[in-house]
C-alpha cells in the first residue's frame, strides 16, 4: 500500500503506529493521512480497488483490555469499565468519524463522481501487549469500529480487503481522479507508482452472462365448470336426498302404524251364506195409449 502523509501534518502516537500497520499491507491500496477535505481535518482516507473508506484512529489513554462494548447511554466500556481515550470521553465515538464520511461524499458529487462505495470505520489503538475484544464492531452497514495495532493487525487487513463489496473499479485513472476531487492531487502519487502498486490499468470486462434457463410453463388448470352447471347438480343432488328422506319416513311410518301382534288363520272367519239380494222395484211409466200398461 502506498502511503501518502500531509506535510507538516502532526501525528499522535496512535496515527503513527496507526501508519505503520498501513505499510505492511501488502495489497494494492492507497493511503492519504492527515488531509484536509473541504472543512473537515481527517486522520485517513485509504483508496482501494474497491471503494474508499475514512478512517478515525484513538488512542488509548492508559492500560485497558477485555471485551469491548457499548452501553445503552452510547458510551463505550471494556470489561463494564469506561473506556479510556486519549481523545476523550468515549461518548459519540463515530460523530466525528460519519462528519467526515459526508465530507468526502459531498466532495465526490461535487467532481461529478459516484459516492456510494465510501464507508469508515473507527480504529482504536490499544497498547502493545494488550487484548481487546472483538476486534471488530459493526455498527451498521458503511460504518464499524476496529481494535489494531502493530503487534495485531489482522481484522484492519481484512477490513481493507471487505469493507466494500463492489467490483474493482478503481484504476489508476479513477485514482488521480478522487484525489483530484477531494482537493488532494498535491498527495497523489504517479501513475506508474499506481500501477507497481497494483492498481489496474482499466476496469477489467464485465463477467458474461449465463444464459438464462428456458421457462417452462406448467400446464394449463383443468377449467372449472360454469356457475350454471354447478347449480343444477346441486339441484339434483338436493333432489335425490329429499326423496331418499320420504321413503325413508314412509318406511318408518308404515313400521309405526303395523300392528305389533299380527292376527292368525283361526281368527280370520269365512261365511259362505250369500248375502241377500234386496230388489228394488221400481213402477213402471206408462205412456198415454199404451195399451200393455
Amino acid at each position: 500500500m502506498l502511503v501518502r502523509i500531509r506535510p507538516g501534518a502532526e501525528l499522535t502516537g496512535a496515527e503513527r503506529e496507526f501508519v505503520e500497520c498501513l505499510s505492511a499491507y501488502s495489497s494494492p491500496g492507497l493511503a492519504l493521512i492527515d488531509p484536509q477535505v473541504g472543512d473537515r481535518r481527517l486522520d485517513a482516507v485509504v483508496v482501494t480497488p474497491r471503494g474508499i473508506t475514512v478512517f478515525d484512529v484513538l488512542g488509548f489513554r492508559r492500560r485497558q483490555s477485555g471485551l469491548l462494548a457499548m452501553s445503552r447511554t452510547g458510551a463505550w466500556t471494556i470489561s463494564d469499565s469506561p473506556l479510556e481515550l486519549e481523545a476523550g470521553p468515549s461518548s459519540g465515538l463515530t460523530d466525528r468519524l460519519e462528519h467526515g464520511v459526508h465530507a468526502v461524499r459531498v466532495a465526490l458529487e461535487h467532481a461529478l463522481q459516484e459516492s456510494r462505495h465510501v464507508c469508515g470505520a473507527v480504529v482504536l489503538v490499544p497498547y502493545r501487549g494488550v487484548v481487546v475484544r472483538p476486534a471488530r464492531t459493526a455498527l451498521r452497514p458503511g460504518l464499524d469500529v476496529l481494535v489494531a495495532n502493530t503487534v495485531d493487525a489482522h481484522e484492519l487487513r481484512v477490513y481493507l480487503e471487505n469493507f466494500s463489496v463492489g467490483p474493482r473499479e478503481w484504476t489508476v485513472e479513477r485514482v488521480l481522479n478522487t484525489c483530484a476531487a477531494l482537493g488532494l492531487a498535491d498527495l497523489a502519487p504517479t501513475r506508474t507508482e499506481l500501477t507497481d502498486d497494483g492498481f489496474p490499468a482499466k476496469r477489467p470486462d464485465p463477467a458474461p452472462r449465463a444464459p438464462r434457463p428456458r421457462r417452462v410453463e406448467p400446464p394449463a388448470p383443468p377449467t372449472e365448470p360454469a356457475k350454471e352447471g354447478k347449480l343444477a347438480g346441486l339441484i339434483v343432488f338436493g333432489l335425490a336426498v329429499l326423496g331418499m328422506l320420504i321413503v325413508l319416513v314412509m318406511v318408518i311410518l308404515a313400521l309405526l302404524t303395523d300392528s305389533p301382534s299380527p292376527r292368525t288363520v283361526s281368527d280370520i272367519t269365512e261365511s259362505t251364506t250369500p248375502a241377500p239380494v234386496t230388489v228394488t222395484h221400481r213402477p213402471a211409466h206408462c205412456w198415454p195409449f199404451q195399451s200393455d200398461c
